[in-house]
């Protein structure tokens, strides 16, 4: 075929076993993935006025991850050269070959710019491209091919297989062999979770504090916002080279059909081989949007408590801090004093001991250890001496101190009273205040269970 001369897709699905150049709005893209053999391997799939439906799919190949397209966003223009037409139970496909195949990777309908943003071994550009990607992008304007996905906040997560999330990237790092760590984070709050832990298991297997196998250095902790969930993301892929070069700590990303799990009351993502990114810029407009919502938070007197324990956390608990504003325990983690105090509101989802009667050591001294969680991070504090006889208060009896005890962990209990075996545990927010020595453990202070 000749060289300069390009094919509208409706007339190329025609011309089978015969090399063609087209552009085409791609429709979607899928990651690099490993083929069978040595090479790497991703697909395109393409329209343009005259197959605008469905498109046709283009299959690439390379020996090298990195000289496959890195596509910025679904809407962008590519330019395909020498690409054969093959057709396999009457689907028609193009098949880019290495050997003599070439593209050329074009920002979309609000893109300016006629260079390409990537572009291949032996591309070569033509005076009529400028007049086919001026003519594409007002094709796509005009006609909004491409539909608008949905971008859920960390708010707004669940339990699915697959959502789509714009978040800013705060670390990155590797956790294993072949696996990695994305910290995302959007100024918003994850929904609670349920902890399905027996109190008696926290004895022998723990409530994990954190996702990765270490905890992050507090240097490291010191770079993130105090407010709004951090979302960990793993990632276990062949292409994680890819991924990386668009995981830009600073940078907003778009994620695109990210699994949401939870993990011992944690929540994290997956990047699965279909999910996809896209790095965007700061002014894009649902990140100046995000921006703003998190700015109007921050200028509120009790922006600090989480979402979900509005309008008013529970009154189990008392708290004598006046004058000593809300704080999360990010706050308290990476707080630069010697010695802080902090009013928060928390769930408590952990206790050892758990039993009223092993509160106190045989002298009678308070020791216990909590685990308390709110959206920013999950860490252990103490109840320990007069701040544990404070805490604990004068009970008439053992029961009675018992029930407030599950009621502060959240046990599922019936109208009578007796605990729901094998029910999930969801604890009430509550405020406490914590004292912190700069790099030591937290302590639990000024702060009463009331009946």
């Amino acid at each position: 075929m000749d060289d300069y001369k390009f094919l509208k897709i409706d007339d190329a699905i025609r011309c089978i076993n015969q090399k063609v150049n087209l552009f085409g709005v791609i429709l979607d893209f899928t990651l690099p993935q490993k083929s069978k053999g040595t090479d790497y391997f991703c697909k395109l799939k393409i329209i343009d006025d005259s197959h605008p439906k469905c498109g046709i799919p283009v299959h690439l190949f390379a020996q090298d991850i990195d000289t496959l397209p890195y596509v910025a966003c679904v809407g962008d223009i590519v330019h395909l050269s020498r690409v054969m037409m093959k057709i396999h139970e009457g689907d028609v496909y193009a098949i880019f070959n290495k050997k003599f195949s070439s593209f050329a990777l074009y920002e979309g309908k609000d893109g300016e710019s006629f260079q390409p943003y990537q572009v291949s071994l032996r591309f070569q550009a033509r005076e009529q491209d400028e007049k086919i990607i001026t003519s594409l992008r007002k094709w796509v304007a005009n006609f909004k091919i491409i539909e608008v996905p949905k971008f859920l906040s960390l708010s707004e997560i669940s339990e699915v297989d697959s959502i789509n999330l714009a978040c800013k990237v705060l670390h990155i790092c590797e956790t294993a062999k072949d696996e990695w760590m994305a910290f995302l984070w959007d100024g918003t709050d994850a929904p609670p979770t349920c902890i399905y832990k027996k109190l008696e298991d926290e004895m022998h297997n723990k409530l994990p504090l954190h996702l990765e196998p270490l905890l992050l250095s507090r240097d490291v902790l010191c770079t993130f916002p105090t407010v709004g969930t951090i979302l960990r993301v793993i990632i276990r892929l062949d292409c994680i080279k890819y991924i990386l070069r668009l995981l830009k700590i600073g940078k907003w990303v778009k994620l695109f059909q990210v699994s949401c799990k939870v993990h011992e009351g944690l929540w994290y993502g997956v990047f699965t081989p279909s999910s996809k990114i896209q790095d965007i810029p700061n002014d894009d407009m649902l990140i100046l949007e995000r921006q703003s919502n998190y700015d109007h938070r921050l200028s509120r007197i009790l922006e600090r408590m989480p979402y979900w324990s509005f309008p008013w956390p529970s009154r189990i608990t008392e708290v004598n801090c006046e004058g000593v504003q809300f704080s999360t325990l990010m706050d308290s983690l990476t707080s630069h004093k010697e010695r802080s105090k902090f009013r928060c509101v928390v769930r408590v989802v952990a206790a050892i001991p758990w039993r009223v009667e092993d509160l106190c050591s045989p002298g009678g001294t308070y020791r216990v250890r909590f685990t308390l969680e709110d959206p920013t991070a999950r860490i252990h504090a103490f109840a320990y001496g007069e701040d544990g006889e404070k805490f604990f208060g004068d009970y008439s009896s053992t029961d009675a101190l018992t029930r407030k005890l599950n009621e502060l962990l959240g046990v599922a209990m019936t109208a009578d009273g007796d605990e729901i075996k094998g029910a999930a545990r969801n604890p009430p927010w509550v405020q406490c205040c914590l004292k912190s020595n700069y790099l030591k453990c937290c302590m639990i202070c000024d702060t009463k269970l009331v009946g």
